[in-house]
């Protein structure tokens, strides 16, 4: 039950950290520790380490192995203001980064690591932030129909070759493939197999970008 003590306390660390979305929802936020930190000098503006951006995909689902590496591009869901209404990070704004393997106690899963923020073609920022880790995975099996699974995802270059070589599925190896690779070579690394599992994302639900490290706008 949210009690109205933690009510005001967040309320207080959201007005700390003075950046909302539109005149409601906060779009950045920070714990009170972190929002402390927030603070305006000449013409940058900090946001804090902690801090959260939720973002947007163009596709409502994202399969990978849980040992792939695929490189990702998201965009920041709404604009990110000031209580003033400036806005810091206008919304369409890209994050940069990859999905990789990553371990949540003896799971295997992925998690998106973020390296770049692009407000515009002359506003470019390194940043250090990463999603949580997603271990939550679907069991393809040989002469399965991976045509629901795949449709309307962006797939990993393995996901792929082991969607399109399991099931045999050729139509596979015509969806979104990240970053671009082909499938030929690694269907051949996968041909055999019997089962795979993958891991599907909910880029929306999944992938909000908690700040490892200040970012410094200007």
């Amino acid at each position: 039950m949210i009690t109205s003590q933690t009510l005001r306390s967040t309320t207080a660390a959201i007005l700390a950290l003075g950046i909302t979305l539109g005149t409601s929802v906060p779009l950045v936020v920070a714990t009170p520790a972190t929002a402390q930190r927030y603070s305006q000098l000449d013409s940058s503006i900090r946001i804090p380490a902690g801090s959260i951006i939720p973002v947007s995909y163009e596709k409502d689902k994202i399969v990978v192995t849980p040992d792939e590496t695929a490189p990702l591009t998201l965009r920041v869901a709404r604009d990110i203001r000031t209580a003033q209404g400036r806005v810091l990070i206008p919304a369409g704004s890209e994050i940069v980064g990859q999905l990789q393997p990553a371990r949540r106690g003896n799971q295997k899963g992925t998690q998106f690591v973020a390296t770049e923020l692009i407000v515009s073609r002359r506003q470019r920022y390194r940043i250090d932030g990463n999603s949580g880790i997603i271990t939550r995975t679907e069991k393809v099996q040989k002469g399965a129909n991976g045509g629901s699974l795949a449709q309307g995802a962006a797939l990993g270059a393995a996901a792929a070759a082991a969607l399109a070589g399991i099931t045999g599925d050729k139509a596979i190896a015509t969806e979104e493939v990240l970053g671009g690779a082909g499938i030929g070579v690694l269907a051949g690394v996968l041909f055999g197999r019997r089962s795979v599992d993958v891991i599907v994302i909910r880029p929306e639900t999944d992938l909000g970008i908690r700040l490892r490290s200040d970012i410094v706008l200007r």
